[in-house]
């Protein structure tokens, strides 16, 4: 918090551990289970004509992709393959990746995005994809926010950039999953992660985290907010978030529900970001601080993954 290139970490307080189950009614958790993204429990009933037969010609590989574009909102081809083709050489992982989003593609099932990113030469892989209004049928949720009208979520380029960001650090906890001791119990992406309580007067507010995540790493399990920033928000709105957080913490909600209040993690692009974010956690209440971390976007998997000196279950 102070500047320094010492990395931060997430203590052994109240915030770093968690030992609630794991909520299997979420639909989140039940299209596309964040331990094996690959496969898929079994789906809501599909109640429309068309729908319902897409889904019967559909594999599992097909529905984890869906379901991913669902939990994600938005997802690059290279990710894609991260998560769902990760089996076999890198030619052939890219080859099964690009058949795989040209076959939901033809079938109505994703829509590509006009904007790629990467350039010219980033070809398929760095083509964005999202869930259309009929594979939400077909996995039978609702579209952005909940709406009953099913459409593909906002393509601005900045939203597309805070999304793919999200996407990125999902894809590489899977990863690191795959590699390591560690469970990736929980990742709730917005709106999913976000949290209504009451605030002053009764009035409700919305806290809106970019995601939440649990982890379990040996006998402890890890619970984290976190929030990417793309070093486009001014300080005093960071400040504001900072307050909305504390605010949150005060209500007891979530201590009431997971006998734990979870991690702030902002993870920043660059470390002089990083220095300002640290600055703005400083001038916090003495008491408040110790919920709140910064840490570049590229150290975030390594620093929520890390297991913690005189951690114990």
């Amino acid at each position: 918090m102070n500047g320094s290139d010492e990395q931060p970490s997430l203590g052994s307080g109240p915030t770093a551990r968690l030992t609630d189950p794991v909520d299997s009614t979420s639909p989140l958790t039940c299209l596309s289970d964040p331990q094996t993204p690959t496969s898929v429990a079994p789906l809501p009933a599909v109640q429309h004509g068309r729908a319902r037969q897409l889904r019967g010609k559909l594999s599992e590989r097909d529905l984890a992709v869906l379901g991913a574009l669902h939990r994600l909102r938005l997802l690059r081809g290279d990710q894609v393959m991260r998560l769902c083709v990760a089996d076999g050489s890198p030619s052939t992982q890219a080859r099964r990746a690009r058949a795989l989003l040209k076959r939901l593609s033809d079938l109505g099932l994703i829509v590509r995005l006009s904007r790629s990113v990467g350039g010219v030469r980033a070809g398929s892989s760095g083509h964005v994809c999202g869930l259309s209004g009929l594979g939400q049928a077909v996995l039978a949720v609702n579209g952005p926010y909940g709406q009953r009208r099913r459409r593909v979520w906002d393509t601005k380029p900045h939203f597309q950039d805070h999304v793919l960001a999200v996407a990125e650090l999902y894809v590489q906890l899977v990863e690191k999953e795959r590699e390591e001791a560690i469970e990736l119990l929980t990742f709730d992406a917005e709106p999913a992660a976000w949290r209504r309580f009451p605030g002053r007067g009764g009035m409700m507010v919305t806290l809106k985290p970019d995601a939440y995540i649990r982890i379990g790493i040996g006998e402890v399990e890890r619970s984290a907010f976190i929030e990417l920033d793309m070093g486009t928000e001014s300080l005093p709105t960071v400040q504001r978030k900072c307050m909305v957080f504390i605010a949150y913490w005060q209500s007891g909600l979530e201590q009431q529900q997971h006998g734990v209040f979870p991690s702030v993690v902002w993870l920043v692009p660059n470390a002089e970001r990083r220095d300002r974010l640290s600055g703005v956690i400083q001038r916090l209440a003495a008491e408040a601080r110790y919920l709140f971390a910064v840490a570049l976007q590229s150290d975030g998997p390594a620093l929520l993954t890390a297991p913690v000196a005189g951690e114990t279950a």
